[in-house]
């Protein structure tokens, strides 16, 4: 029988809705549901947690709904399903925001807080946005453990993380080396690759054509390039082994090589020879700026081949600066070379190495070193491109990519293991499992672990300082064996101070300055 029509208008989902999340928290219905199936067999789910930085988004509503059906799902199926609500703490997101609040960089506050202020005013934001998840969440429906939660700031769970690194350690999976990474200047910090190719913009840049003298003949090579700052440190030059390349005279007389199929893109030149790439390759050539002559001895200044060359753009020569490009550090890698050269700050600016153009942000650079080549008659074309470029997510800043001092784990060496793991893992949607995720196991490169920053869990590695030696801590217990000292917040105010000796061996052992990504 159908209610009054009056009764229908009265009715109020919203109400309804509202008597219902009262009756769950008024009997704990929630907490009666995970109780009486403890001793059933669990089901173990994990919670990716939000970063306590801003209140939920629809991103995070649609991810919440899909974690509260799975849980349901397998608590009506009898399982044991703990739910606990749990806060990504640590890492640049955090930082980001405390940087915003006090007004200036984390190099400055920390320079006036020191590390324990700095992490105390991280520490504080977390609190924030609590409640306001909580009323959120609870109000979407979800069932959720909200005073159980968990912190990755947390010192268990700081010090499980501690453990995972030294398992890896202990298996000779964890190594020091340079990677070329994306750079924010503005935060300072080196950026994940999936941080960086976020936020691309279309701007235009300088786009120049610079000579290059050549030490054994009167003659120029032709290098282009969108990052003029990037010059000062050219160590290299890379040409196509297999691409043709011409001699070609330009008004003024100058025997300029360049790729024949580029000769269009410079006017009228007259070509006097054709050579392929491959009897460029060992050729020396005079450094274009004065800072870094003495890397000649370590085999700067010449020209090597590589198959990523082509004559899509530029002259077919590409200027190799191995501390800024990821191709160029590998391609002077493989070829023997030990020329290297880093004059640029994680902030961007040059340093007193290149005196020209010390403390200048390297974009604003720019226009001063293309003035210097013009000066030295080094400038061949000078022309503007508009390009789409990396720009920093949090800051909207240009990224620059720079080499960075970084540990490793070696995922390279079990790269097939994790591949072989994936056919055993049911995704849904299925074509996950051989696209996205299998695409990205197939290039799976090994991973930088550490960060130079302030805010997160301390890489647990200690150096000695006389020999070099090495030591990986992975419990609180073995921090305390060694130093004597127990702690019980493993932040980086707390273990920093932690130096030791260990008998039988000279130095003092004291911990690398990183934290762990």
């Amino acid at each position: 029988m159908a209610e009054p029509a009056e009764s229908q208008s009265t009715f109020s989902f919203v109400d309804m809705e509202h008597d219902i999340l009262k009756r769950w928290q008024h009997s704990r219905v929630f907490e009666k549901s995970v109780e009486i199936r403890r001793d059933k067999k669990p089901y173990i789910f994990y919670d990716g947690p939000p970063f306590a930085t801003g209140l939920p988004h629809h991103g995070h509503l649609v991810g919440s709904t899909i974690k509260d059906i799975v849980p349901r799902y397998w608590t009506m199926k009898g399982r044991y399903v703990l739910r606990r609500f749990g806060w990504d703490c640590h890492g640049l997101p955090i930082e980001h925001e405390i940087d915003k609040q006090l007004g200036m960089s984390a190099q400055q506050a920390v320079e006036e807080l020191g590390v324990a202020g700095y992490n105390d005013e991280c520490r504080a934001i977390v609190q924030r946005y609590v409640e306001q998840w909580r009323h959120t969440i609870t109000r979407l429906g979800r069932w959720v453990d909200f005073d159980n939660d968990y912190k990755t700031m947390d010192a268990w769970y700081m010090e499980s993380i501690w453990w995972v690194v030294k398992q890896l350690w202990d298996k000779g999976l964890v190594y020091q080396g340079v990677k070329v990474m994306p750079v924010s200047t503005a935060l300072g910090t080196p950026l994940a690759n999936f941080e960086a190719t976020s936020n691309y913009m279309d701007v235009q840049d300088p786009a120049i054509t610079v000579l290059l003298k050549l030490a054994d003949e009167d003659a120029y090579l032709a290098i282009w390039t969108t990052t003029p700052w990037t010059l000062p440190s050219n160590l290299a030059v890379c040409a196509g082994a297999d691409i043709d390349y011409v001699k070609a005279r330009d008004a003024q007389g100058r025997a300029i090589y360049l790729a024949q199929a580029r000769l269009a893109e410079y006017g009228d030149l007259e070509v006097q020879e054709t050579c392929k790439g491959a009897a460029l390759a060992g050729r020396h050539y005079e450094p274009l700026f004065p800072y870094f002559a003495d890397q000649a001895e370590l085999g700067g200044f010449q020209v090597v081949t590589d198959d990523y060359v082509s004559t899509d753009e530029g002259t077919g020569l590409v200027h190799q600066a191995p501390a800024f490009g990821e191709d160029d550090y590998r391609i002077l890698k493989a070829h023997n070379i030990e020329a290297f050269a880093c004059p640029v700050t994680l902030h961007g600016e040059f340093t007193d190495e290149v005196p020209d153009f010390a403390g200048q942000h390297v974009k604003d650079a720019d226009k001063a070193i293309i003035r210097y080549l013009k000066d030295s008659g080094m400038l061949f074309k000078q022309e503007v491109i508009q390009h789409s470029y990396p720009f920093c997510y949090r800051s909207d800043t240009p990224l620059i990519y720079r080499a960075i001092p970084s540990w490793y784990v070696r995922v390279t060496e079990f790269k097939d293991r994790l591949i072989k793991a994936n056919e055993q893992i049911r995704w849904v949607p299925d074509h996950i499992k051989h696209g996205r995720f299998g695409n990205w196991l197939e290039g799976a490169v090994d991973w930088a672990i550490s960060r130079n920053r302030v805010w997160g869990t301390p890489l647990p590695i200690w150096v000695n300082e006389l020999s070099g030696k090495q030591i990986c801590i992975g419990s609180i217990d073995e921090l305390e064996k060694y130093s004597g000292v127990r702690v019980e917040d493993l932040h980086r105010e707390f273990v920093d101070p932690l130096d030791f000796t260990i008998d039988g061996e000279e130095g003092t052992y004291k911990r690398i300055p990183e934290v762990l990504d």
